[in-house]
C-alpha cells in the first residue's frame, strides 16, 4: 500500500514541484526521510531567506514552488517574506510541520495551535487536514489554489506522524493524473466594450503593471501602444518591468502617490490600467485620484484588484488572452509615435564614493542584454529605470511589498530558474542585512549571481521620507560600519571592494565571466533622492 509521503512525492513529481526550499526541524524530518533522488533541497538558514528564494525562482519560472517550514516559529519567520510573495502574486506552496496529532491539543512543544490561522491574510488558502489520509488531496488543493489566477501562496500545515498512514492506491493514483486549468478569455461583448471606450478617447494613456511580465505578454502591450501611438507608463511601485525601457512609447514609473499620478495622467481622456491594481500608492499625498472628463478602464486578473479600486471599470481574465483578443479588433492610429524619453547625462561623483548612477551607466553599458536584474535599494529606483535597458521578459523584480530581505534571496532564485541569464542583484546596504545568509546557499550551491552592495551608510530612502514627514531628528537612520567583503568571505563567497570607475568596470567584467560561483562587489555609492 502506498504511504502518504510516497503518494505527496509521486503528486509533487506529477505536477513539477521537484525543488524544495526548506530549513528543516524535528516535525519536518519525517517528510524529507528517503528524500527521492530526483528532487533538490535547497537549504536557507532563515525562514525568511527560504521563501525569499522560493519567490524569486517561482517567478522567474513561472509554476509554483514548493517550502517547507518549521511549525510555528518557522513560519512566523517567514512572514515578512511572505508579503511580498503575496503582492507578487508568488505561486508558493509553504508547507508547514506539525506536531504528532496526538500532541496538538495539550499544546505541547512544537504544536501549532490553530495552525492554518497564522499565514492568514497572506496566503490564498490555509488548511489542515483533520486526517492523515486526506493530507495528498489538500497538497493537491494546495498546489493548484496556488497556481490558480491570480496566483499566490498557499500553506498546509502537515502532523509529522501522518506521513506513514497508508492511503487507497487508486486515491493516489486519480490525484497524480488531475489537472487544473482556467479559461480566462473576454466575451466578443467585453471586447467590443473595450473597443468603444478606447475609439472615444482623443488621447489615451497606457499604464503597465507586473501581471503583464508575468503572464508573459509584454510583445502585446509593445503591440497595443504601438497600434494607438500612445505613451506607456509603469504603474507605481514597480516589482517587475513590463514594457521595454528604451522603447519610444516608455514613460518611466509613476509615483506611488495619489496627486502624483492624477498629475501624470492630467492630459489623458483614456487610462488604460493592463495588469496592475489601480493604485499601489505608497507616499500621503491626497488629492483627485482622476482629472475631469478622464475615464479608467482596467484589466487585471486578479478580481480583488478590481473589486477594490477606487475608480473605473474592470474585466477579469488571463490578462494575455484578453490582449489577444483585443489587438486584432482595433485600427492602427495614424497619429505619431511619441518620441523616446532622452537619456540622462553622467553624473560627476565625489572622490572615493561613485554616483548610482555612474555604477548603473556602467551596468548597462557591460550587461549582456538579456540580464536579469534583482533590485532592492530603494532610494535609487529612479536612477535605475532612467539608466539601465531591459528589453526582455522577466528582466527586473522588486519587493512587490516593499518588504526588505528580498533582494539577496530572490535573486538566488531567480539564476537557479534562469540558469542561462545571467542575473546581478542591486543590493542598498542596509536592505541586504535582512537577507544576509543568502549568500551561503548561493555559494553553497554555486548560483553565479553577481551581487552589488551599493553602500552609502544609510537607510537611503527612509532619509528621504525623514525629510518628507519632517522627521529628520528620527534615530535609526544611519548604518556604519558594515564590512560586506568580510561577511561575503565568511559565508564562501567571492568579495571585492570597489574604489573607483575603473576598478568597477574590471571587477563587473571579471563577475560576469565567472559561472562557477557568486561574485560580490561592495561599491561605496553616494546619497540619491528616490
Amino acid at each position: 500500500m502506498p504511504t502518504v509521503h510516497s503518494c505527496v512525492y509521486d503528486l509533487l513529481r506529477a505536477q513539477g514541484l521537484t525543488t524544495v526550499f526548506g530549513n528543516p526541524g524535528s516535525n519536518e524530518l519525517p517528510f524529507l526521510k528517503d528524500f527521492p533522488e530526483d528532487f533538490d533541497y535547497v537549504l536557507g538558514l532563515h525562514e525568511g531567506v527560504v521563501v525569499g528564494m522560493a519567490d524569486g525562482f517561482a517567478q522567474a519560472r513561472g509554476t509554483p514552488a514548493l517550502v517547507n517550514l518549521h511549525a510555528a516559529a518557522g513560519s512566523g519567520n517567514a512572514m515578512g517574506a511572505l508579503t511580498n510573495a503575496w503582492y507578487a502574486h508568488s505561486p508558493l506552496v509553504l508547507t508547514a510541520g506539525q506536531q504528532a496529532r496526538d500532541m496538538i491539543g495539550v499544546e505541547s512543544m512544537l504544536a501549532n495551535v490553530d495552525a492554518p490561522q497564522l499565514p492568514r491574510p497572506l496566503v490564498k488558502w490555509s488548511y489542515e487536514s483533520s486526517c492523515a489520509t486526506d493530507v495528498p488531496r489538500a497538497m493537491a488543493q494546495a498546489v493548484h489554489t496556488a497556481r490558480l489566477a491570480p496566483s499566490g501562496p498557499t500553506y498546509l500545515s502537515i502532523p509529522h506522524d501522518d506521513w506513514a498512514a497508508e492511503v487507497s492506491p487508486r486515491s493516489a493514483e486519480l490525484l497524480a493524473q488531475r489537472t487544473v486549468t482556467t479559461a480566462g478569455h473576454a466575451s466578443p461583448e467585453q471586447i467590443d466594450t473595450l473597443v468603444a471606450a478606447i475609439a472615444a478617447a482623443d488621447n489615451p494613456v497606457l499604464v503597465l503593471g507586473p501581471d503583464v511580465d508575468a503572464a508573459r505578454a509584454n510583445a502585446d502591450a509593445v503591440a497595443l501602444a504601438e497600434r494607438l501611438r500612445m505613451p506607456a507608463w509603469i504603474a507605481p511601485s514597480a516589482s517587475r518591468c513590463p514594457f521595454p525601457s528604451r522603447h519610444p512609447c516608455f514613460r518611466g514609473v509613476l509615483p506611488a502617490a495619489i496627486s502624483g499620478i492624477a498629475d501624470k495622467l492630467a492630459a489623458h481622456d483614456l487610462v488604460l490600467v493592463i495588469g496592475a491594481p489601480v493604485f499601489r500608492y505608497h507616499q500621503y499625498a491626497p488629492g483627485d485620484y482622476l482629472a475631469e472628463n478622464a475615464r479608467l478602464v482596467h484589466i487585471t486578473c486578479d478580481p480583488g484588484e478590481a473589486a477594490r479600486a477606487p475608480m473605473g471599470d474592470a474585466v477579469v481574465g488571463d490578462i494575455g488572452a484578453i490582449l489577444q483578443g483585443l489587438l486584432p479588433a482595433l485600427a492602427q492610429r495614424d497619429t505619431p509615435m511619441p518620441e523616446a524619453l532622452p537619456q540622462p547625462e553622467p553624473v560627476e561623483h565625489e572622490t572615493g564614493r561613485l554616483a548610482p548612477e555612474t555604477v548603473f551607466d556602467l551596468i548597462d553599458e557591460l550587461s549582456p542584454e538579456d540580464a536579469i536584474y534583482v533590485k532592492e535599494s530603494t532610494s535609487t529606483v529612479t536612477a535605475f529605470w532612467q539608466r539601465v535597458e531591459m528589453r526582455h521578459p522577466g528582466s527586473y523584480y522588486f519587493p512587490a511589498a516593499g518588504g526588505l530581505g528580498f533582494g539577496l534571496p530572490a535573486a538566488v532564485g531567480v539564476q537557479m530558474a534562469e540558469p542561462q541569464r545571467r542575473v546581478v542583484a542591486l543590493i542598498g546596504d542596509g536592505s541586504a542585512n535582512y537577507g544576509i545568509t543568502a549568500l551561503w546557499s548561493a555559494a553553497q550551491y554555486q548560483v553565479p549571481v553577481v551581487f552589488i552592495i551599493l553602500k552609502n551608510d544609510t537607510y537611503g530612502a527612509l532619509r528621504w521620507f525623514s525629510r518628507l514627514l519632517d522627521a529628520e531628528n528620527s534615530p535609526g537612520l544611519d548604518v556604519p560600519g558594515l564590512d560586506f567583503c568580510a561577511l561575503a568571505k565568511g559565508y564562501g563567497v567571492e568579495a571585492h571592494a570597489i574604489d573607483d570607475a575603473a576598478q568597477f568596470r574590471a571587477a563587473y567584467t571579471a563577475a560576469l565571466e565567472n559561472r562557477s560561483g557568486p561574485v560580490l562587489l561592495e561599491v561605496p555609492t553616494t546619497l540619491i533622492e528616490p
